[in-house]
């Protein structure tokens, strides 16, 4: 089964593309996809997510948000492998 993670970002934040940087190994290493969502696109998801950005979501699931906790993001993985 594939892992699909969601990176909800914005365009000019340079912590989102730290953190998604920081995340293309990990996802390479669990073979799993990143798909990154800007929430600017999406009034609800502004609204929502708006001063959390970057958050890393795993469906429902938040795994972080401002920098990647690799060390509990790479447990979370072992676990849903």
């Amino acid at each position: 089964m594939a892992i699909e993670l969601t990176l909800m970002s914005r365009g000019y934040c340079h912590l989102c593309h730290d953190m998604e940087a920081a995340l293309a190994p990990l996802a390479a290493e669990f073979g799993a996809t990143v798909t990154v969502v800007d929430v600017d696109a999406d009034p609800a998801l502004e609204a929502k997510y708006d001063e959390l950005v970057p958050v890393l979501l795993h469906g429902e699931t938040e795994l972080c948000h401002y920098f990647l906790d690799e060390a509990k993001t790479r447990e979370y993985l072992v676990q849903i492998r």
